[in-house]
């Protein structure tokens, strides 16, 4: 039983596709050269996890799927937390939040009883798209104010994918978030590059009043798991994605084409923008599709139908 005083806990938060799991292993290999004692608590809102595998096999890791840790999981995310408190000598946890967990929601839950004297809240660190900031206006309201909000309560504001915008826009968007967030730290970045000693030297701001915005109750947020049995079509998926429902928000998950039916590729899909790369790992071929009302009949009925349309001989 090992329960070290003073464990440090850093929260990951920001929308759907922002770069939070990349971020994380960044953090992570930096973390491991400099000895420390990982782990690592992934939530998912899905009943099946996908970036775990993106966890070193030697990193300590506690997964939460099918909820989120911000309301209909935060009990369970106090006891994974202690769990790990008693089983593992620790010098730090990072949790990687959904992409619609309301950040205090998440620290709230770190903070009870049960471990608020074993514990210390380092930094919240709120990952941004800058170009999915800049369209932010073609979501519903309550999906902004919700990013909005994971800004309003970072200590660290990491301004991801500023190569996909101009240096005039980044400039206009820092105003932006100096006027929503006047104390965290802004740090402009590509493909999630940081230096750790950003994360590992910060300190917690004061926190302020937060509106409660989380996915279950006020947003409508829902996932669909699909497992194909069969290599699909490349050609077929690509029209289902260019025709896909606007409240289809994010979708992850591995994949396999008919073109090249051995190699599994990992799958991301958010704000419009596919990206395929090859795994390296054996999988079923399962994705989660994250989004506002989805229609799981209506999903399911049409993925069925790509794969029965890719495995029918052509004549």
């Amino acid at each position: 039983m090992f329960i070290v005083a003073n464990v440090e806990i850093n929260i990951l938060s920001g929308f759907l596709g922002s770069g939070k799991t990349t971020l994380l292993q960044k953090i992570l290999e930096k973390e491991q050269k400099e000895a420390k004692k990982i782990a690592v608590v992934m939530n998912e809102m899905g009943q099946v996890s996908i970036d775990s595998y993106c966890v070193p096999e030697d990193t300590t890791l506690k997964e939460l799927l099918n909820g989120c840790v911000c309301c209909t999981l935060s009990d369970k995310l106090e006891v994974q937390i202690f769990e790990l408190l008693n089983q593992h000598e620790l010098d730090v946890i990072y949790i990687e939040t959904t992409g619609v967990a309301h950040p205090v929601e998440v620290l709230n839950a770190c903070l009870s009883p049960l471990l608020a004297d074993k514990v210390r809240i380092h930094s919240i660190i709120t990952v941004l798209d800058a170009f999915s900031w800049m369209n932010r206006k073609k979501l519903k309201i309550p999906l902004q104010k919700l990013i909005t909000e994971q800004i309003k309560h970072a200590d660290i504001i990491v301004l991801n994918k500023v190569d996909c915008i101009s240096e005039e826009n980044q400039k206009s968007i820092k105003e932006e978030l100096r006027c929503i967030n006047k104390t965290g730290r802004i740090i402009p970045t590509e493909f999630a590059n940081i230096d750790i000693l950003t994360i590992t030297g910060s300190e917690k701001s004061e926190r302020v009043e937060h509106e409660k915005v989380h996915a279950i109750q006020h947003l409508h947020i829902k996932t669909y798991v699909h497992t194909f049995l069969h290599p699909i079509n490349e050609k077929l998926f690509d029209n289902f994605l260019r025709t896909m429902p606007e409240n289809i928000y994010r979708i992850k998950g591995y994949i396999r084409f008919t073109d090249n039916p051995d190699t599994t590729l990992l799958f991301q899909y958010a704000y419009g923008m596919p990206l395929h790369t090859p795994s390296g790992l054996q999988l079923k071929n399962t994705l989660v599709f994250i989004g506002d009302n989805l229609d799981h009949n209506k999903l399911r009925k049409t993925l069925c139908n790509i794969e029965k349309k890719s495995i029918t001989p052509v004549h």
